[in-house]
């Protein structure tokens, strides 16, 4: 069973220098999770638990190498990366945003915790790509926030595991409505992923999702979207004439690979 050297979860990251930018709330002692004290130690595997995650999030807080510090201990406690993706680091993300809807935390600090999160999906990406890698399928995919999103990093790892998967991938994060144009024209594609995460689009892109399609070299471009709101809200999202997958990253990989079409890509 892992082992954490933890304080009272009602304490707060002690950051020098930084404990009089706490909000409020924080700084009365509300229940933010158990903090780094001295490091983490592990023996043994065992599941990510909640604890843990709240050690990481805290860790963002404190700063990019607290966060490292963390995932390494998980490392040494025998987790595989993608464990540590979808086991730590997707709920973390989660429990963050659960932080700033409760206000104990605020914006800037919900900001610069969570640009913490996305870096280590970039600092790991090498050693995550080869950890299980496939050969190249020849398959292209692209992965598209909605038009004006604030939020990526769900998208970048999904990127990461159709990459281990051997697809070729192109992220986008279009600012408007004719960058998100531009970029789904910019090559061919033989399948389009779309993370939505409000209703603030859905209309326009309900509209222009069958146009992209239609005027696309590839007639057999599969069109798939996810993100929050096809956890939130599946419905919503059924106008945009494309399949909702409201999975893992794993399970969306297999599902999209699965449904391409038979005879291997068809790019020229």
């Amino acid at each position: 069973m892992a082992q954490f050297n933890v304080e009272n979860p009602l304490s707060l990251p002690s950051v020098p220098g930084v404990a009089h930018h706490w909000p409020e709330a924080l700084r009365q002692g509300a229940p933010v999770g158990p903090r780094l004290v001295g490091g983490t130690s592990f023996t043994g595997k065992s599941a990510i638990d909640l604890a843990q995650i709240q050690i990481l999030a805290q860790a963002c807080l404190q700063g990019l190498d607290a966060a490292r510090q963390v995932v390494f201990g998980w490392q040494r406690q025998g987790q595989s990366l993608e464990d540590i993706y979808l086991q730590g680091i997707t709920p973390c993300a989660r429990l963050l945003g659960q932080w700033w809807g409760a206000d104990r935390l605020d914006f800037a600090m919900t900001t610069i915790a969570s640009c913490h999160l996305q870096q280590l999906l970039h600092d790991f990406s090498v050693e995550f790509l080869q950890e299980a890698p496939q050969e190249r399928n020849g398959w292209s995919l692209l992965l598209l926030t909605e038009p004006g999103a604030q939020h990526s990093m769900g998208l970048f790892m999904l990127s990461e595991f159709f990459k281990r998967a051997g697809w070729t991938v192109t992220v986008g994060v279009p600012q408007d409505v004719p960058e998100f144009k531009r970029l789904f024209q910019s090559d061919w594609f033989d399948a389009v992923g779309l993370s939505v995460s409000t209703d603030r689009h859905l209309d326009t892109l309900a509209a222009l999702l069958p146009q992209l399609k239609d005027s696309s070299d590839n007639l057999s471009m599969q069109i798939f979207v996810g993100g929050p709101m096809a956890l939130l809200a599946p419905d919503r999202l059924r106008c945009l004439a494309a399949e909702v997958i409201a999975e893992d990253a794993p399970v969306t990989v297999r599902r999209i690979s699965q449904n391409m079409p038979s005879g291997g890509p068809k790019a020229s």
